[in-house]
């Protein structure tokens, strides 16, 4: 059986055993327990995170006190600070699991030096950097353009994973409203 990351580079380029012993080397793996922060607002990020089992959330905390979820991570997926992690500057936002998770990260200078010594991760990231850009567009627009409703129908057509595994504050968080308008949205 593949591993699990060779099947997710796998969906945008072939790899040999060689080439993904390469890249897999470069990558380190932690586990944290529910409610453990891989990143915390103020701290420089030098990681990029894949979930292999888990789920977490990306948010920053307004001067009110309110929390703003940006992204969920599931199995899969990427997170970090991209802002921290691409400048090398403080993070502006805090990370931590919703569930028991374990990721496989690779620091900032491993991934300049794995881009530079194998171009075919260079494409890869160029073409889920590509993929990111659509998704952020996609949610700014449906933030624009649809109502509160029609934001949730939405995230529940496209992850409906999500919603046996987050609380509905946090899906309230992610769509900006409070928990009593989520209520209503459900009756």
């Amino acid at each position: 059986m593949k591993h699990p990351l060779r099947q997710h580079i796998e969906e945008l380029i072939d790899l040999t055993d060689k080439e993904f012993d390469f890249i897999l080397s470069h990558f380190g793996e932690i586990k944290k327990r529910k409610h453990q922060y891989i990143v915390q607002e103020g701290e420089f990020v030098n990681k990029e995170f894949w979930v292999l089992k888990g789920c977490l959330k990306s948010y920053f905390i307004d001067k009110a006190g309110k929390e703003h979820i940006l992204q969920f991570g599931m199995e899969n997926w990427w997170i970090t600070d991209y802002e921290s992690f691409v400048k090398q500057t403080r993070s502006k936002t805090f990370i931590d699991c919703i569930e028991d998770s374990e990721l496989l990260y690779i620091t900032f200078e491993n991934r300049e030096k794995l881009t530079s010594e194998m171009h075919k991760m260079e494409r890869f990231w160029a073409k889920k950097s590509k993929i990111g850009r659509i998704a952020l567009q996609n949610r700014i627009l449906s933030l624009l353009k649809n109502s509160t409703k029609e934001q949730y129908n939405l995230l529940l057509e496209q992850y409906p994973k999500l919603f046996q595994r987050v609380p509905k504050k946090m899906i309230a968080a992610y769509l900006g409203v409070s928990r009593e308008t989520l209520s209503r949205l459900n009756s």
